[in-house]
């Protein structure tokens, strides 16, 4: 008699470390579902850097590497030339993409680094204490600007899928949300087409930026932060397909 094991679902059954109303848990499955999904579980590599995520090991079952603060780009970059084979996505936020790891995401991009970027933008610093983003809106207020961000003197919201986009090295940039059901289906949709074109080999960077809700930073109780986004947010971030090459051929 033949013996047939059957897999486990890629996301873990376990407790998360994130707080109440937190979208990463959302991500996460969206994430998961797509591997699951697509079966590619076994030659999936998944780069998370340091933020609210940086545990993201914890909850999907498959090979992951920490990564330093803004690095994820860099390390995605090397994984991938040496194992051309694998599904190669980073997993990362606003403060670590967008801060920190700026110049890396920027020259990822610019080289045409076949990798998939999944990126989480909730507007704020949220592991080290809610402080201000590149991200974070005109008025908003945060653990590091109290009077609400000022275009004079802070600057303005740095809108990175519009940036990425106009490089030739990107193939794919969409900007989703996760802030209410036709939202989050739209979301995975994103996510697999971004990971399909790095199956099928289609030349550049794919990028998701994916709005996502703090509650605890901002201040706000989960069903109204949800609103925020889709309020507020999406004024300064509109959701859609900025990008896609391939669906020009």
């Amino acid at each position: 008699m033949k013996t047939v094991f059957s897999k486990t679902p890629t996301l873990k059954e376990c407790s998360t470390h994130y707080c109440p109303g937190c979208g990463h848990g959302i991500a996460h499955r969206l994430l998961a579902e797509v591997i699951d999904e697509l079966d590619i579980r076994d030659k999936t590599i998944g780069i998370a850097p340091v933020g609210c995520a940086v545990l993201a090991y914890e909850y999907l079952d498959i090979d992951m590497i920490e990564v330093a603060h803004g690095r994820a780009p860099a390390v995605a970059t090397g994984m991938k030339r040496t194992n051309p084979d694998k599904v190669i996505f980073s997993y990362q936020g606003d403060g670590d993409l967008a801060a920190i790891g700026t110049a890396e995401i920027m020259h990822a991009a610019h080289r045409g680094e076949r990798i998939t970027v999944i990126f989480i933008n909730n507007a704020i610093f949220g592991m080290t204490g809610g402080q201000m983003a590149p991200t974070t809106m005109l008025g908003q207020v945060t653990a590091t600007s109290p009077e609400g961000r000022q275009a004079d003197g802070t600057g303005y919201p740095m809108q990175i899928s519009e940036m990425l986009s106009i490089m030739p090295g990107v193939c794919y940039v969409e900007r989703c949300a996760i802030s209410g059901i036709a939202a989050i289906r739209n979301t995975k949709r994103a996510i697999k087409h971004a990971v399909e074109l790095q199956m099928t080999n289609q030349p550049g960077l794919s990028l998701v930026e994916i709005l996502s809700p703090c509650p605890t930073y901002w201040r706000m109780k989960p069903a109204n932060a949800m609103k925020w986004i889709e309020d507020e947010m999406v004024k300064v971030f509109p959701l859609g397909k900025i990008k896609d090459a391939a669906a020009k051929k």
